[in-house]
């Protein structure tokens, strides 16, 4: 299986869906060591982002995720809007066509380091990477041992999914939870919360694509 258009639009339409499903846990997350906007500004912009791709006729994957990056940058407000913009666009620019799970793995490569370069944070610093880096590393992994596509994401998801949880008990280092200091201790981090949302929905998207 490639990742190819259509998967690209499925999985973002489904993080539309996760996004809209978990907003009040988000804003939950972030109300206790950010401004308690994630989980709102997340779903004004991925309502806008399900606008853009209506109105869309993409030829690669590329374009389908640059249009979403684009989109995020221009209506999500905070951090996560840039943050999240500049992955897909990185995503987007390192997809101009289908991809095996080798080259997506490359691409979700791309994401971390436009984050990573944006944010200047590092794993630890209780942010989007605390779940992003141990997807990525769970997935090429997976790839490196013979996993397809549905099967690497689901093991980047579950990753994300531990990576999230495994931020409680540490200090943020970065963004506005970084101003509690040690107050920040002790709360799940809302970005990499919703990074593993992605990640997720990634999986959920491939294996229903599967069948």
């Amino acid at each position: 299986m490639e990742f190819d258009t259509a998967l690209a639009e499925a999985w973002v339409r489904a993080i539309a869906v996760a996004v809209e499903k978990e907003q009040g846990r988000l804003t939950e997350l972030d109300s206790a060591i950010g401004d308690g906007d994630h989980g709102s500004n997340l779903r004004r912009g991925f309502t806008a982002v399900l606008t853009a791709l209506d109105a869309l006729a993409p030829d690669s994957p590329g374009a389908v995720l640059t249009k979403v990056g684009g989109t995020l940058i221009s209506k999500v407000g905070g951090a996560s809007g840039p943050l999240y913009g500049k992955a897909f666009r990185a995503l987007g620019a390192a997809l101009p066509g289908p991809a095996g799970p080798a080259a997506f793995g490359e691409a979700l490569a791309e994401g971390l380091r436009a984050v990573q370069a944006l944010g200047k944070a590092e794993p630890g610093d209780k942010t989007i990477l605390d779940a992003w880096a141990p997807a990525l590393a769970a997935y090429r992994e997976a790839v490196a041992a013979g996993a397809d596509l549905p099967r690497a994401a689901g093991a980047a998801a579950d990753a994300a999914e531990q990576g999230a949880l495994a931020t409680v008990p540490l200090q943020a280092r970065k963004g506005r939870a970084s101003y509690l200091g040690p107050r920040s201790v002790g709360h799940q981090d809302p970005g990499a919360t919703s990074t593993a949302l992605l990640f997720r929905a990634l999986a959920e998207v491939t294996a229903e694509a599967r069948g």
